[in-house]
């Protein structure tokens, strides 16, 4: 007879008696998740750092978590803030690196990368995920939920704090923005 996996209620249980079984199970079974929505929100190099902040935060936070409610969601939303703290960071870090005097700026280098040849796929999916990360908030994180987390619009609109119909209306309106910056190319349910 097979042993059930154990609920994540469960494993938060075991965790805030200070197991750490239940600490590894929660990160094990969510970990991907996590990851998915920060590199989706704020690229690769922040994504991991975005991870494990989540986690440390989630776990600080235990106490608070209501075991009567999925667990999956209140961790995306602690990762969620921490990609909206991270992209405030990186805006702020942003302005005041370009904020030099002149005679400095003449001596930076260019910081694009060279443009990659590799397979058409790998540009469209870089092309994809630069349209992404210009969209707002409003628009890229309901656009994430849906789309990449294959969350139900109703379960984003959940997590969002918004009502369904605001969630549809804010994916069909990122849609047809990423259509027009990718130049009416399909983007695959995105």
């Amino acid at each position: 007879m097979a042993i059930a996996d154990p609920t994540d209620a469960n494993l938060a249980t075991r965790a805030l008696a200070g197991d750490e079984a239940g600490y590894a199970g929660l990160m094990a079974r969510h970990r991907e998740a996590v990851y998915r929505l920060a590199h989706a929100h704020g690229g690769e190099n922040d994504a991991m750092d975005i991870v494990q902040s989540s986690f440390i935060a989630a776990f600080d936070a235990l106490r608070r978590y209501d075991s009567a409610k999925p667990f999956r969601p209140w961790l995306l939303r602690i990762a969620l803030n921490k990609c909206r703290d991270r992209a405030r960071r990186n805006a702020v870090r942003a302005f005041f690196l370009r904020a030099r005097p002149m005679d400095e700026a003449l001596d930076i280098a260019d910081p694009a990368p060279a443009i990659d040849r590799q397979a058409a796929d790998r540009q469209m999916l870089a092309r994809a995920m630069a349209a992404l990360s210009d969209l707002p908030a409003s628009l890229k994180e309901p656009l994430i939920l849906c789309a990449i987390e294959g969350m139900m619009q109703e379960e984003a609109a959940a997590l969002l704090g918004l009502s369904t119909k605001a969630v549809e209306m804010r994916l069909y309106r990122a849609r047809a923005a990423l259509r027009k910056k990718m130049g009416g190319v399909e983007t695959d349910g995105a």
